[in-house]
């Protein structure tokens, strides 16, 4: 492990500025002199330049500031000095640092989009963030209708799946204790008021349809309890309010579930009214204008004919894209403001071209008509999926000033496609990115079939982002103790990396650990399966790998080992594994590292459930699971429950294990341990057990459901550190393999996290087949055969299912032979796949990169990150995700280098696109020119 207590030299006294000016003051000790020359203080606000591309921004309203390490950052220690200048002129201060220029209105309060500003170069696009904009509580003007998935959300995801909600969806769950939403409301006189909420309420997943209960809190303090009696369905939606008594002046407000409430609900919208008001009607939104030379959501103009606003893809900037574009007369209109001459402009439009329903994926059209002028085609190219963008230009005539563009669909078949941004600028101005994040993450793909929503991180296409680690707890890592942060305020990390994703994710890798380098074994190939097998025929199995030639490293036991229960009992059972641990010696000498499945409760009838009750003074609680009614969950956040679950670890006895693997997918085990992110905690203690958590990540079952598909306050950004990411119980068919191909490098990418590990082959449902073994089903040969293919090229290698086959003998000649060839091919690469890792670990590049962090200015590497990827620095992967026994795969060829087929030795020109034809003997991989073919 890293020396996370490194600390700074003694240095000179440093420049402190205050509100009035400058001033000299000593350093308040050798420790903290290095950290005093990068920090410039404005009355309650500071500012500490880590690097020229990385500001750390912290309010206090106190002005009692945080030097100590929280369980997201531990590295602010770990950069070196970076020179920048900083002055105070007309109330603004500027911080200049050469890559970035931060200005903050003094003595203006907390920071907001209107106090501080950040500007940068993304390649030669000039930024202007507002990186605090759009944080904190939004303001919901008295007497106004506010949509609850426009609020800050804590805990909640937006959904869509229930109908007559108004706006982009509803605020869903309130199923855990903390579970919030939150407002600001600013009365302008004194006096007595309604808080108004839509809302629906049927049977839960507690299976109950009964009255259920929030909590208004007004400030921090509980004002009242709503009741929201059940609605006819989740379809119907009702009126419940709660008075209010409030004061003139801002106020923040928040729907809480405690751990009084009974929550279950769902919020469609609300509104502060006067007593005995009607509930305002939803207003839509009306056209903005769209100032030259700048980036405009194309959902903010004036749609036609279908067009209309969506937000059920990834990658798009604002609040959604325009969608509906799929017959003739569909369009939007938008007014373009501030044009400096007549002349002919550039209109750049970033859109999404993926398949439309059955149609096949092609090249499509959209006129662009400039007030009264022939309209213009944009030709538009595929982009690898609705979820990966691309910006293209056409060159229309403007007059001076004020200009009507059009965007329309002349035929049905023309358009069919997603429009995110539109950009009016001079002819040779360069394409503009907007804040659009580049990957991202969620907790697991649990159910995913084909496509999921994901969470943006890290990085963003117009080269900046802010980490907000102010809900993160304090945290020391050398002895692991969390503590409170002393008082409310804003902590956050303004990355400035422009187009250099690639130091982004350095400098996040140094602010906040770098990713686990697994074990060399680790890297290897896995065999797991949920079935129900003795040791025996586990051995049988390992012995079948060696005679059929096929390699293995690491072999995973699923939860039937268990006993007396086989879903949480905690005991070996000895009717499978008569002496576990002689079964893992055997194992081990030829070279098969073992690991074992743990679901985090117990029954109160377990053997053992006295003691762990004992061990954790009684404060185990029965909430019914997987494993029945009578059964007990753990808190994490609790000392003497997470001492009482690892006591039942030690306790099975089994120690030649290498590791555990917590599937923390269906029981309601918890950590209400404040500002630390639960999957991050339970993930450290599991490290520091065995080396490194093999688990979800990012969020938590309280926080957004099992595959968690909403971001949780403390962020993903500790995980990394720890974790092995387990994604979860995928679908098994093509949709989901075409997705996971772009998933993986856009979670690194999001997060930092290199060790991502699918099952190869999907979990279940989707395309199954009757197996080779009772009660099993095996996956189409030609699936298997390329999901296996793609598993070669992924950070971990892992096949397994839900009784479902996924060893290569059990298919037919061809796929058999496929997964033979690429499972040696996988161990072949082994060294090269450890190299990476190392790198990641060290650089925090991560092994499977997305195209634009080598080729951050090729609009094509934006287009084609769901279709492709670089595995490490030198091989370019296209996994084949079409069914059939040969494929065409469309492949684009980044330039500056030639780039060789891996199988066949055909070479293809940088800079080009071509389609690759493979048989399910080999698949499109190719290796950079001047590299060594690993």
């Amino acid at each position: 492990m890293r020396d996370f207590d490194r600390r700074r030299v003694a240095a000179a006294a440093s420049l402190l500025l205050v509100t009035g000016g400058l001033a000299l003051i000593p350093p308040a000790s050798a420790q903290a002199s290095a950290a005093r020359r990068q920090t410039v203080v404005s009355g309650n606000a500071r500012f500490q330049v880590l690097s020229p591309t990385l500001i750390r921004t912290e309010y206090s309203p106190g002005g009692r500031f945080t030097d100590q390490d929280t369980f997201n950052v531990i590295g602010r220690a770990d950069f070196a000095p970076a020179r920048f200048t900083k002055r105070v002129s007309q109330g603004w201060l500027t911080i200049d640092t050469g890559a970035a220029t931060l200005r903050y209105r003094v003595g203006s309060g907390p920071f907001t989009a209107d106090n501080l500003t950040v500007r940068l170069k993304a390649g030669r696009q000039t930024v202007t963030a507002a990186p605090w904009a759009g944080l904190g509580a939004p303001d919901c003007a008295p007497g106004a209708l506010c949509e609850a998935e426009a609020l800050a959300l804590h805990g909640l995801g937006t959904a869509t799946d229930h109908r007559g909600y108004t706006g982009q969806g509803f605020a869903a769950g309130f199923e855990g204790t903390g579970n919030a939403l939150t407002f600001a409301v600013t009365p302008a006189a004194a006096g007595a008021q309604e808080l108004t909420v839509r809302y629906a309420n049927s049977t839960g997943g507690d299976g109950q349809n009964v009255a259920r209960t929030l909590t208004v809190t007004v400030d921090g303090v509980a004002a009242g309890t709503l009741s929201l009696p059940p609605t006819g369905n989740w379809d119907t939606w009702a009126l419940a309010s709660v008075p209010l008594e409030l004061s003139a002046g801002r106020h923040e407000v928040s729907l809480v579930r405690t751990a009084g409430d009974s929550g279950n609900v769902n919020v469609d919208s609300l509104a502060v009214l006067a007593p005995g008001a009607g509930y305002p009607a939803p207003t839509p939104p009306s056209p903005q204008p769209c100032a030259f030379g700048a980036v405009c959501e194309a959902d903010t103009g004036a749609p036609a004919g279908g067009a209309r606003l969506a937000d059920d893809h990834n990658g798009y900037s604002g609040e959604g894209f325009l969608a509906g574009l799929e017959r003739t007369g569909a369009g939007v209109a938008l007014t373009v403001t501030g044009v400096p001459a007549a002349g002919d402009y550039q209109v750049q439009l970033r859109y999404a071209n993926g398949q439309a329903g059955s149609q096949p994926v092609q090249t499509r059209t959209m006129s662009v008509t400039a007030n009264d002028a022939a309209p213009v085609t944009a030709t538009l190219p595929p982009t690898s999926g609705w979820d990966y963008w691309r910006t293209a230009s056409v060159v229309v005539p403007l007059r001076s000033g004020t200009n009507t563009v059009t965007l329309g669909c002349p035929t049905d078949q023309s358009c069919n496609v997603n429009v995110d941004t539109v950009a009016v600028a001079a002819k040779g101005a360069p394409l503009l990115a907007p804040h659009a994040p580049l990957g991202g993450y969620r907790r697991g793909l649990d159910g995913v079939n084909g496509g999921a929503r994901t969470n943006g991180g890290l990085l963003y296409q117009d080269g900046w982002s802010l980490l907000d680690d102010s809900a993160s707890a304090l945290y020391r890592p050398a002895t692991g103790a969390v503590t409170q942060r002393p008082a409310a305020g804003q902590d956050g990390y303004v990355f400035a990396y422009g187009q250099d994703y690639r130091r982004g994710l350095r400098e996040l890798s140094t602010l906040t650990g770098p990713t686990k380098l697994l074990p060399r074994w680790a890297y290897g190939v896995w065999y797991s399966e949920y079935y129900d097998r003795t040791a025996a025929e586990f051995e049988s199995i390992a012995s079948r790998f060696k005679s059929e030639g096929v390699p293995l490293d690491v072999m995973v036991v699923d939860t039937d080992f268990k006993a007396p229960d086989k879903w949480n009992g905690w005991a070996i059972d000895p009717t499978r594994f008569p002496d576990w641990n002689a079964f893992a010696k055997r194992l081990r000498a030829q070279g098969v590292r073992t690991g074992l499945n743990i679901h985090p409760s117990i029954l109160g009838s377990d053997p053992k459930f006295a003691q762990a009750q004992e061990i954790a003074k009684g404060k185990l609680q029965r909430t019914g699971c997987n494993g029945g009614p009578d059964c007990f969950v753990f808190d994490f956040g609790d000392p003497d429950q997470l001492k009482a679950y690892f006591w039942l670890h030690e306790a099975m006895g089994a120690k030649n294990l290498d590791f555990w693997w917590l599937d923390w997918c269906c029981d309601a085990a918890r950590s209400t341990l404040a500002g630390v992110t639960p999957d991050a905690w339970i993930n450290q203690k599991y490290a520091d057990e065995t080396g490194f958590a093999f688990s979800r990540a990012y969020g938590s079952l309280q926080a957004g459901g099992y595959s968690n598909p909403g971001a949780v306050p403390t962020g993903p950004w500790a995980d990394k550190r720890s974790t092995l990411h387990f994604t979860g119980d995928a679908i098994s068919n093509w949709e989901t393999l075409r997705f996971e191909v772009g998933y993986t490098p856009g979670e690194s990418a999001a997060t930092g996290l290199a060790a991502i590990s699918h099952d190869i082959g999907g979990h279940t449902f989707g395309l199954q087949e009757p197996g080779s073994e009772p009660g099993s089903t095996k996956l189409p040969d030609d699936l298997y055969a390329r999901w296996v293919q793609m598993g070669t090229f992924q950070p971990i290698d892992r096949l397994h299912s839900n009784h479902s086959d996924r060893l290569p003998w059990q298919y037919g000649a061809a796929a058999n032979a496929s997964a033979k060839k690429f499972l040696n091919l996988r161990k072949k690469l082994l060294p090269y796949t450890y190299a990476a890792a190392a790198a990641a670990t060290r650089t925090g590049t991560p092994i499977v990169r997305a195209m634009y962090l080598a080729y951050p200015g090729e609009q094509e590497a934006y287009a084609t990150a769901g279709s492709q990827y670089l595995y490490g620095p030198d091989l370019l992967v296209a996994p084949v995700t079409t069914p059939g026994a040969t494929a065409s795969t469309t492949v684009w060829f980044p330039p500056g280098s030639t780039w060789t087929d891996y199988f066949t030795g055909k070479r293809y020109a940088g800079g080009t696109t071509a389609s690759v034809i493979t048989t399910l003997d080999t698949m499109p991989v190719f290796v950079r020119s001047g590299a060594a073919r690993p």
